[in-house]
């Protein structure tokens, strides 16, 4: 009697990469110590039934969460657009190359979102950071009923609890105007 084991499927991905040249000598110039700062607290706002931030919302900090910095080059500007264009349902990715991630810079977040980039050059910097939080919520789930000697009847609920996960990218493009400047800025 044969048997016969079915092949796993093929996924093919959509690799999106950009096609400008990567200049690693304008990214170092852009990275070399200056005396400028960039300050900063990261945060976010629940989101409202329809769609946005609701602005009355308390805030949620970045509680000790990476924060990228990236010098703008062209090609970070053609990756940023090609990130526009992806879609993870279908296996559609943006890539940065290697050499191109090596440039950065990073600073971890306080508990109160706070983040500080130090002795910076003058110049067009894009940040980020990805905020995973929770939320949660309840519901009544019904359990059965119970009926009375008279007929009345008793409908009986238990409280249910459930956790919703959430993860906001943050991400701005600011600019360093003066040699000395601290910048100070909200990441939301």
């Amino acid at each position: 009697m044969a048997q016969y084991v079915q092949p796993e499927k093929t996924i093919d991905t959509i690799k999106l990469m950009p096609q400008t040249n990567f200049d690693v000598i304008a990214a170092k110039s852009a990275l070399a110590p200056g005396k400028a700062t960039i300050k900063g607290v990261a945060f976010t706002k629940p989101k409202t039934s329809f769609g946005y931030k609701a602005p009355f919302a308390p805030r949620i900090y970045a509680n000790r969460i990476k924060i990228l910095l990236f010098p703008v080059t062209p090609y970070l500007l053609e990756y940023l657009e090609l990130r526009k264009q992806a879609n993870y349902k279908k296996l559609k990715f943006a890539y940065m190359s290697n050499e191109a991630w090596k440039y950065h810079y990073y600073a971890i977040t306080n508990s109160a979102g706070e983040f500080t980039f130090p002795n910076l050059k003058p110049g067009k910097y894009y940040i980020e950071g990805l905020l995973n939080w929770t939320s949660t919520g309840s519901y009544n789930q019904y359990t059965g009923s119970g009926y009375g000697n008279y007929g009345d009847r008793t409908d009986y609920y238990d409280t249910k609890y459930y956790n919703v996960a959430h993860a906001d990218l943050l991400n701005t493009i600011v600019e360093i105007k003066d040699e000395n400047e601290v910048l100070e800025m909200k990441l939301k």
